[in-house]
């Protein structure tokens, strides 16, 4: 494999310490307790990223199986679920309820739009008979953030659990998990923690602890079971065995979030200047509102194809970029500027090279964004 910047929105670049972590010294996570003291260290590590006291969980999978796994956990055949839905990923969580037999109604917003609290509110004083929701923090493929610190205690005002797609946006953007009143947030190792893929971050409160006791009908999986992991702390024993040398990637990556405390400050303010030089440059970005802070998308010029764009600036570059799919397909290009990614002098080749590619591809020349963005300083 060829050296690449990864300037995808997830999977990141990652920093050297957290590669070595990976080497660090192994056990037999199933019978050494230290390794169950280490692993509850590194969730109460996490639970400052969640600013939350609800119990967090790793688990072995990427970020998709936290998605499935709660609502495997939660739903049951003929449960009422509102999917809140202004996206890919937003829609997407809806067919994941499906599969478990939910009965699904879906709260659609504008897709270039971030959910606007008014309108969902004016539809739950007509029906709010859920008995949880789904809806993305983030929805990655768009660039837009949504609201949930005003959406979550408006669905808990409702009686209604919360299940939250965070997964590109935890440690980028502001999660103050209990004050959100948030039920069950979903985060993955891949994105702005920036350690390597393959790890599901899980806060889970008690409400919905309760609902997955109070279920009538037994939960139909065992990986996706949640209630395996009830009291594990109190046990000393794991459901499955542990992917060690992940978790203690994990740990040292959560470590490079809490160490720096400008963290989040260092996203929203790379991620002004990057869709400021993008505009002032004549480009469009997709998002109208609820710009991310983790990700920016934008519309590809005229007669611009992506898989064009996608080869020039890996073979010439040795860039990687996001594209778009499903709807989104060969319309828009995404920068992702997360974790690792999330620097300026990344961000600076990153826009030197699209300069250098759009002239090859024939897009009228104008300002070039890599300079606009050094400007921006």
């Amino acid at each position: 494999m060829k050296q690449r910047l990864i300037m995808t929105p997830g999977p990141t670049e990652i920093r050297e310490n957290v590669k070595n972590a990976f080497l660090s010294p192994v056990t037999n996570p199933d019978l050494d307790l230290d390794f169950v003291e280490y692993y509850f260290e590194v969730c109460n590590n996490l639970k400052n990223i969640f600013n939350t006291k609800n119990d967090v969980l790793i688990l072995s999978g990427e970020g998709i199986l936290g998605l499935e796994a709660s609502c495997a956990s939660l739903i049951e055949p003929g449960d009422k679920v509102l999917c809140i839905n202004n996206g890919i990923f937003g829609s997407g969580f809806g067919d994941f309820a499906k599969l478990y037999g939910a009965d699904v109604t879906y709260f659609n917003g504008d897709l270039r739009s971030n959910i606007v609290l008014q309108e969902l509110s004016d539809f739950l004083d007509k029906s709010s008979e859920f008995k949880l929701a789904t809806l993305v923090h983030c929805e990655t493929p768009s660039g837009i953030t949504n609201p949930v610190d005003k959406l979550c205690p408006l669905l808990k005002s409702k009686g209604i659990i919360t299940v939250v797609d965070s997964v590109s946006s935890f440690a980028g953007e502001l999660l103050l998990t209990d004050k959100w009143q948030m039920d069950i947030v979903i985060a993955g190792s891949q994105k702005c923690l920036s350690a390597s893929p393959g790890l599901t971050i899980l806060s889970i409160s008690p409400d919905a602890w309760d609902a997955m006791k109070d279920r009538k009908t037994p939960i139909s999986s065992f990986y996706s079971n949640l209630l395996t992991w009830e009291d594990w702390y109190g046990k000393k024993a794991f459901p499955y065995t542990q992917p060690e040398s992940n978790i203690h990637q994990l740990n040292r990556a959560v470590l490079n979030v809490l160490e720096e405390p400008g963290f989040l400050s260092r996203h929203k303010e790379i991620a002004q200047k990057v869709r400021k030089s993008f505009i002032d440059c004549g480009f469009e970005l997709y998002a109208n509102s609820g710009y991310s802070s983790t990700v920016t998308t934008i519309l590809l010029p005229k007669g611009v194809v992506f898989e064009n764009l996608f080869d020039i600036m890996k073979d010439d570059f040795g860039i990687l970029i996001g594209g778009g799919f499903d709807f989104l397909e060969n319309k828009i290009f995404r920068i992702g500027h997360m974790g690792e990614n999330c620097y300026d002098e990344k961000i600076y080749r990153t826009l030197k090279s699209l300069d250098e590619a759009f002239e090859k591809l024939g897009v009228p020349k104008g300002k070039k964004l890599h300079r606009v963005y050094a400007e921006l300083d």
